[in-house]
């Protein structure tokens, strides 16, 4: 059976918010293992602050569990070149988020994080 995601690729996953007051919450990080229903990865995680308007990352390097079937997930493909340490968010010249390594990855995040 071929699989969607293998070991080596890095992703970068948005958790969906059900409410608005929910905490906004991303992840980027390389897949270490990879089953039917789940991958496991290392990577770091990102979440919304108000104060300042924009992603944070935490500091510390984190392995998480994904459910492959789970609908609260959006899961991005990104460069195997992504500098995972370089991550960050800006706006760009159109006022959008844009989450970038400022190499190799580049995405614009406004699709998923509108507070609206």
């Amino acid at each position: 059976m071929s699989k969607i995601l293998n070991v080596g690729d890095k992703v970068y996953i948005i958790t969906r918010r059900h409410f608005p007051q929910e905490v906004r919450r991303h992840f980027i990080g390389e897949v270490q293992s990879v089953q039917d229903t789940a991958i496991r990865a290392s990577g770091y995680t990102f979440i919304f602050d108000e104060s300042r308007n924009t992603f944070v990352r935490k500091p510390e390097l984190r392995v998480r569990v994904f459910g492959t079937t789970d609908s609260g997930l959006i899961v991005n493909i990104i460069s195997n070149a992504a500098d995972l340490e370089a991550v960050s968010y800006h706006a760009n010249e159109k006022g959008n988020v844009v989450c970038t390594d400022g190499k190799y990855f580049s995405l614009d995040v406004n699709e998923f994080t509108s507070s609206r």
